[in-house]
């Protein structure tokens, strides 16, 4: 894809956060709910995904967990994926054999939620904004957006 390149480099080089608490979904009152709160449990209602959120305001669903090694924050992983936006977009996507690249050095969202998964592990991320590209956005990004990201932990290297 022609973005795949521009996506990937700014994955790259984004900061990250650590592995916060998990919690179960429980939905704050509409009122005090962000736009991408309310986007994102939206888009989990429609497609009926049992997800979890963490302290951190990421969703993500363990559809397989892996049985493999499990990284932490300073794993260097190779991941296949495809994301995407909630109105089923999609952006950027690897091959099957995945990119490899420092957990450090990648959006937030994603140093988080890989770390949820073991080796073969299977999911899906489902980001808000302050921990994907922010109000700026990013290549074919726009700012303030949702992504959702269909992954696979290949390896912890």
């Amino acid at each position: 894809m022609k973005y795949s390149f521009l996506a990937l480099i700014a994955v790259l080089f984004m900061s990250c956060n650590d592995k916060k608490k998990e919690e179960n979904i429980t939905p704050a009152p509409v009122s005090a709910v962000s736009s991408n709160e309310t986007e994102i449990l939206k888009y989990i209602a429609d497609n009926h995904l049992n997800a979890k959120r963490s302290e951190s305001g990421l969703y993500y669903v363990i559809e397989e967990a892996g049985t493999g090694k499990q990284p932490t924050a300073d794993s260097e992983v190779t991941v296949a994926y495809k994301g995407y936006f909630t109105n089923k977009t999609v952006f950027d996507q690897s091959d099957a054999k995945g990119i490899s690249f420092p957990l450090r050095n990648v959006i937030p969202g994603w140093t988080e939620g890989i770390q949820y998964f073991k080796e073969g592990g299977k999911g899906i991320l489902l980001i808000p904004s302050d921990l994907g590209y922010g109000p700026e956005g990013q290549g074919p990004i726009p700012g303030g957006s949702v992504l959702v990201f269909d992954i696979t932990l290949n390896t912890v290297n």
